[in-house]
């Protein structure tokens, strides 16, 4: 099997066949050794946020020696990034390998009636590549909710439950409470939580469902966190927990969420050191400069600023919008934007294009893309200066011929869009 045969395999299941229970998930990782028990884990769920954080515990137990393996979803530019250990991807033939041995296992399964998706094969993949490395932890990003998420038969030294607001409904209910109830799935008996800064009725959801568990329940109090400077290249904060201070933490991720982010993502690794995990401070200073997360809020080129963020909800295009309007005030702007058809565009478009002086509707390579003339005919309502595109390599193109040094071009709407925008731009870059 080579590289684009083990892709054709991964892809060709089923997206989501949400399951019943786990019990199939866990008759396949019997079959492959149980690999998800061979090393410590720390599990990640969430709305917004979660790949993030994920990236934050990580470089942290990187920085303090740890051999570290990392799942998140979804990709940007290559599938490989969903598998890293020490933030290097899996190797495309290593990649293969743990494919066909999974394959192997799935087929037999399958004669006996038992059916998988796309995401439970990618989580066997990386579980059985973190066992067969010996990672000391995995970071797992949940994919979908989190009660029967494939990630979900992990016992992890700590859970953690970044920001919920509404996506994915169809699948995880019409309420904030009901998403609430599938994403705190993720609870495990007598194992701490850390939880984001939540609304009330949220925060109760989660709580009932610690009590139920026995599980110490830690929400993020933005009363502990102290903001020095905000930049969009860096930002600078305190955070009290306890009667621990860390103090002028340097982080370069813009946007004063990502500073709850890093607020929950700290809170995380003060429970592994009470648990008795040597992470020293200066891994924490370290392990917090050194994180990227291409894609969010990302400045990738100056004059003009080119900015690319993958939000593709409601909450995460008004995150997007409030961080513009405090980062470039009076900016003229150019909003490239491409969203996915079974979205939430126009809460979407409504959150991002009142900040576009001239918009350009476009649309990711994805059979799910809203056509371009149909977004630009829904985003006219907020801005008369709308254009539709084919391709993002065109619409890029156009945003830098009308572009001044002075403009903004903002990229977003779907991490789908970005990834090929992160790609195509690279180039102007060489």
């Amino acid at each position: 099997m080579n590289y684009e045969q083990a892709l054709s395999y991964i892809h060709g299941m089923p997206k989501l066949g949400h399951q019943k229970n786990l019990e199939y998930m866990n008759r396949l990782l019997d079959r492959l050794g149980k690999p998800q028990r061979a090393f410590k884990c720390i599990h990640v769920a969430g709305t917004n946020g979660k790949g993030s954080v994920t990236a934050m515990i990580g470089n942290i137990l990187i920085s303090a020696g740890y051999k570290v393996g990392m799942f998140i979803s979804p990709f940007l530019e290559e599938f490989t990034e969903r598998i890293q250990i020490g933030l290097n991807p899996i190797p495309k033939e290593e990649l293969c390998s743990i494919t066909e041995q999974v394959k192997k296992e799935v087929d037999y399964l399958n004669g006996q009636g038992i059916y998988f998706n796309e995401f439970a094969i990618i989580t066997s993949i990386g579980f059985v590549y973190f066992a067969r490395h010996n990672v000391d932890f995995a970071v797992v990003e949940v994919g979908l909710g989190g009660r029967l998420d494939s990630t979900n038969v992990i016992d992890p030294m700590v859970s953690v439950i970044t920001s919920i607001s509404y996506d994915h409904m169809h699948i995880l209910g019409n309420t904030l409470e009901a998403i609430a109830f599938e994403k705190a799935g993720i609870i495990k008996k007598s194992r701490p939580v850390v939880v984001y800064p939540q609304q009330e009725s949220v925060m109760s959801v989660i709580s009932d469902v610690g009590r139920q568990r026995n599980a110490p329940i830690i929400p993020v109090d933005i009363k502990n966190i102290k903001e020095v400077s905000l930049e969009i290249e860096h930002q600078v904060f305190d955070f009290t927990f306890y009667d621990k201070i860390y103090k002028n933490i340097v982080l370069h991720l813009s946007g004063h969420h990502q500073v709850l982010n890093a607020a929950t993502a700290l809170t995380c690794i003060m429970l592994l050191q009470k648990q008795g995990i040597d992470i020293p401070d200066k891994a924490v200073y370290d392990g917090m400069a050194h994180v990227r997360w291409p894609g969010r809020l990302e400045l990738v080129r100056r004059r003009p600023d080119i900015i690319l963020d993958g939000a593709h909800n409601p909450s995460g295009a008004a995150v997007l919008s409030d961080a513009i309007r405090a980062y470039y005030k009076g900016r003229r702007i150019i909003l490239i934007i491409g969203i996915l058809k079974d979205k939430a565009v126009d809460d979407i478009l409504s959150n991002v294009c009142p900040l576009g002086d001239y918009i350009i509707a476009t649309a990711p390579d994805n059979p799910r893309a809203l056509l371009p003339e149909e977004l630009g005919h829904r985003a006219f309502k907020y801005c008369k200066n709308v254009v539709y595109i084919e391709g993002i390599n065109l619409a890029i193109e156009k945003a830098l011929e009308i572009a001044t040094p002075e403009h903004l071009i903002l990229i977003c709407g779907s991490l789908y869009l970005v990834g090929e925008a992160r790609s195509i731009l690279k180039k102007y870059n060489e």
